[in-house]
């Protein structure tokens, strides 16, 4: 007969090589660790197209008779820095763009955010000669500086435009293959015009942007886009 001590050595051996052996190796029943969340690309490359619907069709309020987009403007830049937002007040760049249809001073405006580092690309695109049409303009992006503020003048008119303002092309982490943008018209808040072709009306002081939800866009009370931007990414 075993004597008790060498039985309760064996067992506190045996319990202990289990445990060894357990404890050696990942168990296959253990449960993994989850998958890092994508990364985006250092860089990526995309085309924009913009494309216009507005027409007397669309839009038959006091449509005009020569209906036409300015010229592309913006930047791609980061969350530090703005060009414009609903609510905000216009900038000397947004009213000469949105009033005239230039792309200066805002190209300043943008070149000034590159220097200070809140910004990497200046945009330029054409515009459409006349609407309905479409254009289209490619651009780099980096992660760092992942935001993009596009806008045209809608011309003729006061002081309207349509845009984009830090619009993210990174989405769960990483850069989207495709994003459409409605486009809808803004008031810059600088003319207090009321339809396409009204005089010069200065506003003193500037109003805040809004969007044109009545007069002349609306149809029974629904406005409907002027078009639309397509971001596809291309590398």
């Amino acid at each position: 007969m075993p004597r008790p001590h060498r039985t309760k050595l064996a067992m506190a051996l045996a319990v202990g090589l289990a445990a060894a052996a357990c404890g050696g190796g990942s168990s296959p029943t253990s449960p993994s660790a989850p998958a890092p969340a994508p990364t985006a690309a250092p860089v990526a490359r995309y085309r924009v197209v913009f494309d216009s619907t507005w027409s007397a069709a669309t839009h038959p309020t006091d449509f005009p008779g020569n209906p036409h987009l300015s010229p592309l403007i913006g930047g791609t830049h980061a969350a530090a820095v703005q060009f414009w937002n609903e609510g905000g007040t216009a900038s000397d760049g947004i009213e000469a763009m949105a009033e005239l249809g230039r792309t200066t001073p805002l190209d300043q405006h943008v070149d000034a955010a590159v220097a200070a580092r809140t910004a990497e690309h200046l945009l330029r695109g054409q515009g459409i000669a006349r609407s309905p049409g479409s254009t289209s303009l490619e651009f780099e992006v980096s992660r760092e500086y992942p935001l993009v503020t596009l806008v045209s003048m809608i011309a003729p008119s006061p002081d309207w435009f349509a845009g984009v303002h830090g619009l993210n092309l990174i989405q769960s982490g990483d850069w989207v293959r495709e994003h459409v943008v409605p486009l809808y018209p803004y008031d810059a808040g600088t003319d207090l015009g009321a339809s396409y072709e009204s005089p010069d009306r200065d506003a003193q002081p500037r109003l805040a942007i809004r969007a044109v939800n009545g007069f002349p866009f609306d149809v029974q009370g629904r406005v409907a886009p002027i078009g639309s931007f397509t971001f596809t990414r291309l590398q």
